[in-house]
């Protein structure tokens, strides 16, 4: 990420808009993926293998994965692609934001690459073959959270609570937790405690892993009016709440111990104790009145996620690791 001062570069996937008229085939497909936003569709499905090799106690079948995997990242994508025809307007007035294909740059001849009914189709279209490829190749219940999971970021993040309210990303975080009880109920056909407690993991870990983002960018949710936390509060109070939240994290992490064993829990504690620094490093800036820095934090949360779904992935199959 650029520094406040200067302008975002274009995310991942974001195109130059051609002259009015033109639509290269190549230039609308890879548009049409860019809406669906990869990269969080890549840290989804970080969470749903493990979570399948913790139910399975193993190995699942290839088959059962690559289906569960696919059905995953096409109701991910048509979440995010129907939350980007929503937020068009606002996404034209974030820096952060504004190259997405949904938005029309000013000047003459100057058009968005997608059109907002055909980014809405092809969001509906995801979705509808999420739930048809997971109902058909995996199970009804994986298909069913699925869908839940599209329809909560939808209508209640999106729709109902991002522009409303600072807890926004607090409830409307809950979304990102279903690919673990997609994963789970993938395998077993039906949803476990173990499932609930990584959900509780996820839920407890996307506050701070956001508003370390939205402190950043906190001059761009400004300007759309968007009641992120950093906005209507003060830095302060925003390190102070991301470190409760971290320490609810950890806590959730701990808890899978007794079933994913001690080696997991051995990684958990270390992974806890290092994002609980970072955290704390956080706060101890703001209060002192210096830079936060929360793209520190905000990175870190990534590759903390990522390594401890590595652990339970392991904890899964090496079996010295168990009780």
């Amino acid at each position: 990420m650029t520094q406040a001062s200067t302008l975002p570069g274009p995310e991942p996937g974001q195109l130059p808009i051609p002259p009015a008229g033109r639509r290269p085939v190549g230039v609308i497909a890879r548009s049409l993926v860019a809406l669906t936003k990869p990269r969080i569709i890549e840290l989804l499905l970080v969470t749903t293998i493990p979570t399948m090799l913790l139910a399975q106690r193993g190995l699942p079948s290839l088959a059962l994965v690559l289906a569960t995997l696919a059905g995953g990242a096409l109701a991910a994508g048509s979440a995010n692609t129907i939350n980007c025809y929503i937020d068009r307007d606002i996404d034209a007035v974030m820096k952060r934001t504004r190259r997405r294909p949904l938005v029309a740059r000013g000047g003459a001849g100057s058009v968005a690459v997608i059109r907002p009914g055909e980014a809405l189709a092809f969001g509906i279209l995801l979705g509808a073959a999420s739930t048809a490829l997971l109902g058909l190749a995996v199970n009804w219940l994986a298909a069913a959270l699925a869908d839940t999971a599209i329809l909560f970021y939808v209508f209640v993040y999106t729709l109902g609570l991002k522009r409303r309210t600072a807890s926004n990303i607090v409830i409307g975080g809950a979304a990102g937790c279903f690919p673990v009880l997609v994963g789970w109920a993938a395998v077993t056909g039906r949803v476990a405690l173990p499932a609930v407690v990584l959900f509780a993991v996820i839920f407890f870990w996307t506050p701070p892993h956001f508003w370390a983002l939205a402190m950043k960018f906190r001059d761009d949710y400004a300007a759309a009016s968007v009641p992120m936390l950093p906005v209507v509060a003060t830095a302060d109070a925003v390190a102070r709440k991301i470190l409760w939240y971290s320490y609810a994290m950890v806590a959730a992490t701990l808890a899978l111990t007794p079933y994913a064993g001690w080696a997991y829990g051995g990684c958990a504690v270390a992974l806890g104790f290092w994002f609980l620094a970072e955290a704390h490093r956080l706060r101890a800036r703001v209060a002192r009145g210096d830079a936060p820095a929360p793209m520190r934090l905000f990175h870190l949360s990534i590759a903390y996620l990522t390594l401890l779904f590595a652990a339970v992935a392991v904890a899964a199959i090496v079996p010295w690791g168990r009780w």
